[in-house]
């Protein structure tokens, strides 16, 4: 039997100005303002509608989601809508509310393009620990058992339906986060040395492969975004480099992508690793890959070091906005780079990269960085730098 596959992708056209995007988890963030709940949310949602972002990646966490044994997931897993039970919450009923905002910011004023990303595993569709292992490594992070993946699949018509059910295309869809980062795949290779092979590269194959036969099932305008590449920039002994694990790939799965994600976070001081251009160098090695377009699907700026804690004293955040706005001055030169997307509006204590404080009592300087370049359209030259961050 034929198995159906994804048509060809051609290339996304290239915009005359970086299209802007969002990752944000908690629903009533993401609600248009105006109606109703929590008012500590209402300035803030009126930040995010302002952004006008052109999509919104909707991470769906499939180790909670899918916990059950059964393996049917729960799209509607009760939310406290708090960040680390950090005041204030606005509790939401999961993934289904999620797209419900979604759908009410599209119907308000258009843009909101939901991008779909499968993270982790349930933990009874994990392999038993193996290989260079972190400490402390949990099952949602190990390879997929052929049980799982047939999971996998049904929660792919899952998330499908629920975007039909609540009036939401899923038109784009990322078959897993960060496969060469050990907190999503592990354990990267079976030797804990930089040398021995990489693991990941066949695992994210089975997760792509399957995503590519679901999407061409369900029909209609379906397309992969491959990679969602944590930004190493080369091997380790329990991660994958950008142009290691893209390499690896075999060609069916490398040519699939309609574009290709990399994360690429921003130091204050600017000397961030240039993930981007390792995968741009990478895919122009292979034919079917020269040329793809890429979207930097996460991207932020906090502390010294992405996760590291965010210093508020007020140079210090101008330092950060100004680095943040000359990384995006760099992505529009580059015809390449097509969208990029913010991680996330509130600050989560355990990875501040947002725009937000974790209470919802202030913006940081840096919002008013990307509500620059939300403000100037297509064609016109690019924004000049707030002066909240000069």
């Amino acid at each position: 039997m034929v198995q159906p596959r994804l048509a060809q992708p051609t290339p996304e056209r290239v915009p005359q100005r970086l299209e802007l995007g969002l990752t944000e988890f908690n629903a009533p963030l993401v609600r248009p303002p105006g109606d109703g709940g929590d008012p500590a949310f209402t300035p803030f949602r009126e930040r995010a509608a302002a952004l006008r972002p052109k999509y919104i990646r909707i991470v769906v966490d499939w180790y909670r989601v899918g916990a059950a044994l059964s393996g049917d997931p729960d799209l509607a897993i009760p939310q406290n809508g708090c960040v680390r039970d950090i005041a204030p919450c606005e509790p939401f009923a999961g993934l289904r509310d999620q797209l419900r905002a979604v759908r009410e910011q599209q119907d308000a004023g258009g843009g909101w393009e939901a991008v779909v990303v499968i993270a982790w595993v349930p933990p009874w569709a994990a392999l038993p620990a193996s290989g260079c292992e972190r400490p402390g490594a949990s099952e949602r992070s190990r390879p997929i058992t052929d049980a799982g993946m047939d999971a996998y699949r049904r929660l792919i018509r899952a998330v499908a339906a629920l975007g039909r059910q609540e009036g939401v295309p899923l038109r784009w869809w990322s078959p897993y986060n960060e496969p060469n980062h050990p907190s999503f795949v592990s354990p990267q290779r079976d030797a804990c040395d930089a040398a021995s092979p990489s693991r990941a590269p066949a695992v994210y194959t089975r997760f792509v492969r399957a995503a590519q036969e679901e999407l061409a099932r369900l029909g209609g305008d379906r397309r992969l975004v491959l990679g969602e590449l944590a930004g190493f920039a080369g091997p380790s002994p329990r991660g994958t480099g950008v142009g290691e694990f893209v390499s690896a790939l075999p060609d069916d799965v490398a040519c699939s992508g309609a574009v290709w994600a990399q994360h690429q976070y921003v130091r204050p001081d600017g000397r961030q690793f240039d993930a981007v251009g390792e995968l741009e160098r990478t895919l122009d090695a292979r034919p079917c890959t020269t040329g793809r377009p890429v979207w930097v699907t996460e991207t932020g700026v906090g502390g010294v070091l992405p996760g590291r804690p965010r210093a508020t004293d007020d140079a210090t955040l101008r330092a950060q906005c100004r680095a943040q706005f000359d990384q995006l001055l760099r992505w529009d030169a580059d015809d390449r780079v097509t969208a990029v997307f913010q991680y996330t509006l509130r600050d989560d204590p355990i990875y501040p990269v947002a725009l937000f404080d974790p209470g919802l009592t202030r913006a940081w300087p840096v919002y008013d960085a990307w509500r620059a370049w939300a403000d100037t359209p297509a064609g016109a030259p690019p924004p000049q730098l707030p002066p909240s961050c000069s």
